[in-house]
């Protein structure tokens, strides 16, 4: 019998179906997907032999949890992504306020009711979609938001009491009765509004103004915090803490591949950016290179973190620098230009939290440094490494491309030349050919003239070149003859 044609407690019996708690729930579908072999968290990335594991146990045994991690390490993701281990539709008796179970109804609503009508109570199918709830934890929340409180105006229209149990409006988390609830920024909330929350973690009921009601909810707890909160704006209370069952530490990605695999599925692009910017393989790379650059940064708070949507935020700002110049020169198609990086620092920028000798450096400067750094690191995976101090300047693979800046009084490569200009101005550069035909022979020809200003930019960062900043894009010149020109 399908679902649709059940609307009465009597055919819900006849069916057969069996009640469960929301955390049996959660347990038997998991068990069902791991044996299945079907992925369970899909969609997040890097925490396949971390994080996932640890939540799996978590869930089959039954506790409340606790994600505990730095900002942007898709906590609230993975809280959401456990709708998924719920069944796709759930009976209430109709019309309860918090979803009564038929068979183990805890309302006074649901109870008379069942009294009444027996087998022919109604009964109300609910979606999983519609069994999340989620607050996020602000100083200005209350028990009453929470939990509930007397509503004088139900208890006019009804004409009742005030000692009357009807009169009580249930708040957020009875109201979320066997769903999923998350908390967010647990720390944040009030070490009063925390206590509140003792004996719903503990016994699983809730106690409102001074009636005598106990209500046994059956709910999944999700909470999240950040390490930053505990030291800085609040604590989560150490009685709670002892009622989470269980504590699950995030992290960062913790290579390149898998933040850009991250990038790449959050990222959001329209077809029209996507069909009009290429963006080399290597220019990605160095996108999510400045990440880990940056959660290393003397210049940047490490307690605060950097979270993966400056990738995310970054990435869509390179694809629209590069259109917005191919707009700008009447171009269809483009390709991403190590210049273009330019245009992220607007992202980043906003992204990280400095210390003091980053403020006093200023967060451009240091967003420039960070894509410096990134290239830095990348460059002997690509070319030889350069060595501060050369024995034979003459015998060093680079001795060619910097005798072509020592003749040359300037090279410079602009913002918003056509793609037909740009690579002139590098085919001009005739000793980077011969330097990555050596070197890198079977580097893709569509990601050929992004690798030449690559390798200009990586002799900047190893102070072989001088790059400087003009109005309309950069000139390069020999590191010596740029020192003497300044003086």
């Amino acid at each position: 019998m399908k679902i649709e044609n059940i609307h009465t407690f009597g055919e819900l019996k006849k069916l057969g179906y069996i009640s469960r708690s929301i955390k049996d729930e959660l347990r038997d579908n998991l068990r069902e997907k791991i044996k299945s072999g079907k992925p369970v968290f899909e969609g997040v990335h890097g925490f396949e032999y971390t994080v996932i594991p640890e939540l799996e146990r978590a869930i089959l045994s039954r506790h409340n949890i606790n994600l505990l991690g730095l900002r942007g390490q898709a906590k609230t993701r993975l809280a959401r992504k456990m709708i998924e281990l719920l069944d796709e539709y759930m009976p209430i008796v109709a019309g309860s306020e918090i979803n009564d179970d038929p068979f183990k109804p805890i309302s006074r609503f649901a109870k008379d009711l069942l009294a009444e009508q027996g087998d022919a109570t109604p009964i109300q199918w609910i979606h999983r979609s519609e069994r999340f709830s989620e607050k996020l934890a602000t100083p200005d929340v209350t028990v009453a938001d929470l939990i509930g409180d007397v509503d004088p105006i139900k208890a006019a229209n009804l004409k009742l009491s005030y000692a009357d149990d009807r009169v009580i409006h249930f708040g957020m988390i009875p109201r979320a009765n066997r769903c999923i609830f998350v908390i967010n920024e647990l720390p944040d909330l009030q070490a009063r509004i925390q206590v509140a929350l003792f004996n719903i973690l503990q016994e699983g009921d809730v106690q409102i103004r001074g009636f005598k009601l106990r209500m046994p909810l059956d709910m999944q707890f999700i909470f999240t915090a950040n390490p930053e909160d505990y030291t800085n704006r609040g604590s989560i209370v150490t009685p709670l803490k002892d009622r989470i069952g269980s504590q699950i530490l995030t992290h960062y990605p913790e290579t390149v591949g898998i933040a850009r695999t991250i990038t790449h599925q959050e990222a959001k692009l329209n077809e029209q950016q996507e069909q009009a910017v290429y963006v080399p393989s290597l220019a990605k790379d160095l996108l999510e290179q400045i990440s880990f650059e940056a959660r290393d940064s003397e210049f940047v708070d490490s307690k605060s973190g950097v979270s993966a949507r400056m990738s995310i935020t970054a990435y869509e700002n390179l694809v629209s620098t590069a259109e917005r110049r191919a707009l700008i020169s009447g171009s269809d198609q483009t390709v991403v230009r190590l210049s273009d990086f330019l245009g992220i620092i607007p992202a980043i920028t906003g992204k990280v939290e400095l210390v003091y000798e980053g403020e006093q450096e200023g967060a451009a400067v240091v967003a420039q440094h960070l894509i410096g750094d990134a290239i830095h690191t990348f460059f002997p995976a690509y070319f030889p490494k350069i060595e501060k101090l050369e024995r034979d300047a003459d015998a060093s693979p680079y001795a060619k491309l910097l005798e072509w800046f020592f003749a040359e009084t300037g090279f410079e490569l602009l913002d918003d030349a056509t793609d037909e200009d740009y690579k002139k101005q590098l085919d001009a550069v005739k000793p980077l050919d011969d330097l990555i035909k050596k070197y890198q022979p079977e580097f893709p020809k569509e990601d050929v003239y992004f690798l030449k200003e690559f390798v200009l930019w990586g002799l900047v960062e190893y102070q072989k070149l001088s790059k400087d900043r003009v109005e309309e894009g950069y000139q390069f010149k020999d590191l010596y003859g740029s020192f003497i020109s300044k003086l």
